[in-house]
């Protein structure tokens, strides 16, 4: 059993319930696909769940840290994601590996200055299987928020710090549907559209940490045409072959009543 690890650090009262229930999370509690024990391709990774108690002038309450990856990457083109990537050798290993790993990747991404940030749980790794990536979620308290912004176009399009309160509102909360039937949690916040890993684990940080409204899965939206295209163009199709496939998988995907 993958288990998860908790520090006794100085928290704000809005983070004290989620490292209460980080401390036995089930993985299986995060996510039903979890890596395989026997296969030897899985590639540790590491991502930066940053939480702030909304104290400073960028902020509208308690709020998270997002990137919207670069659309010219290989994979997950466009997506909204958390800084993280994957684990170095200089990173070291075990669960401190991890967390450098993170905060390495979050100050590469975006400019935080790890040194405002205190980390009070590590969860259980998941895996991405379109990637074969097991990715180990950070949880960080940010003491001192430092200004953030893209530091490499070629890895990150944009950085957000998105409210927690917008996240729960059950006005942004909708079923994201891929065009290959997929169907999760996902978020429409302002221009954004979270969906997939980032939005199954925002889904289950919100329920952990107490912040979760009710909400109506019944409200399926397809996902964006940009986003479907960028999926194709990461394996290589052609400009007109983009258009056509995307054309065509959202006729299927699309749902009955759904523009």
């Amino acid at each position: 059993m993958r288990t998860s690890t908790t520090y006794d650090v100085e928290l704000p009262e809005f983070l004290q319930g989620l490292r209460t229930a980080s401390q036995e999370v089930d993985p299986k509690e995060l996510s039903r696909f979890l890596p395989p024990e026997d296969d030897p391709g899985v590639r540790g990774s590491a991502v930066l769940i940053l939480l702030a108690d909304g104290n400073d002038a960028h902020s509208n309450g308690p709020d998270v840290l997002l990137t919207e990856r670069a659309w010219t990457l290989r994979s997950h083109a466009g997506q909204m994601s958390f800084p993280g990537g994957r684990v170095d050798p200089e990173d070291g290993t075990g669960v401190e590996g991890l967390i450098r790993t993170a905060l390495r990747e979050a100050e590469e991404e975006t400019g935080v200055d790890p040194k405002g940030v205190e980390v009070f749980a590590v969860w259980p790794s998941l895996w991405v299987p379109v990637s074969n990536f097991a990715v180990s979620p950070v949880l960080g308290w940010w003491r001192e928020p430092s200004p953030v912004a893209v530091v490499d176009p070629a890895e990150v399009a944009s950085v957000h710090r998105v409210a927690l309160a917008a996240l729960a509102d059950p006005a942004n909360r909708i079923s994201c549907l891929h065009p290959s039937g997929f169907t999760g949690p996902a978020f429409t916040v302002g221009d954004l559209y979270i969906w997939g890993f980032t939005a199954g684990l925002l889904d289950k940080l919100l329920k952990l940490g107490g912040w979760a409204r009710d909400w109506d899965p019944g409200n399926v939206v397809p996902l964006p045409d940009r986003l479907v295209e960028a999926a194709w163009r990461s394996e290589g199709r052609r400009p007109e072959d983009v258009r056509r496939l995307t054309a065509i998988e959202h006729d299927l995907g699309r749902p009955e009543g759904v523009e």
